[in-house]
């Protein structure tokens, strides 16, 4: 299957996950897919099936990439390894604190430092630019961690941070375009209304992703793989 065979079967699942997001997967060593002559990625079904583990436990159990890949290879080696579980343990369950279980997942800086195999000076670079943000306690979602890996693969272009500034300036309005259609849902008492409006700006957002991917397409008058 291609890259965008694969995102079509992952999104029923994971409206949110991208082509980025599963190249950046594949840097980290969690798939590899086939690669045809002219370098097109194939995947086979079980590719897509490790996919779906990863995400699922990044998204379900806020695990970091590392304990995935190890868990992962555990399975395919046979072993039954548990997952890690959050909050505290009483008589062999999982007991979660309301205060320690996150709204979603953070990773730390030396986390993102590994994940993207960068250094510090970049990451300071990179964050003067505006191109990622810390969160409060110095920690970082963990999309922060595909940006940073894209950033540093267009580094290898020739394309400096400085160059994206215009990117990160089309993004914040393509966001602020979304946040202002939702905006009515947001501020409605009922809380499901509320809910609903955070599953509406994932779909527009996703939207907006696919139309800004097909008009650079158009522009540039190529296929992406």
């Amino acid at each position: 299957m291609s890259i965008g065979t694969v995102l079509n079967l992952l999104r029923d699942e994971f409206p949110d996950v991208t082509i980025s997001k599963i190249r950046f997967l594949e840097s980290e060593g969690l798939v590899e897919p086939q690669r045809t002559p002219s370098g097109y990625r194939k995947f086979s079904a079980e590719d897509v099936e490790r996919l779906g583990h990863v995400l699922r436990m990044q998204r379900d159990h806020y695990l970091p990439l590392k304990v995935i890949r190890e868990h992962l290879d555990a399975m395919e080696r046979g072993e039954a390894v548990p997952l890690p579980t959050l909050g505290r343990q009483r008589d062999g369950e999982a007991v979660p604190e309301a205060s320690e279980v996150p709204t979603a997942a953070r990773i730390g800086r030396s986390e993102l430092l590994a994940a993207a195999g960068i250094d510090e000076r970049d990451l300071d670079e990179w964050e003067s630019y505006g191109l990622l943000v810390p969160l409060e306690g110095g920690v970082y979602d963990a999309e922060a961690a595909t940006v940073a890996s894209l950033i540093a693969e267009l580094g290898r272009f020739g394309i400096e941070p400085r160059h994206l500034r215009v990117m990160k300036a089309a993004a914040d309005r393509e966001a602020g375009l979304v946040d202002q259609v939702v905006a009515p849902l947001k501020r409605h008492r009922n809380p499901q209304t509320r809910a609903h409006a955070e599953a509406r700006a994932k779909e527009i957002a996703g939207l907006t992703v696919r139309l800004h991917a097909a008009l650079v397409q158009t522009a540039l008058g190529v296929r992406l793989p």
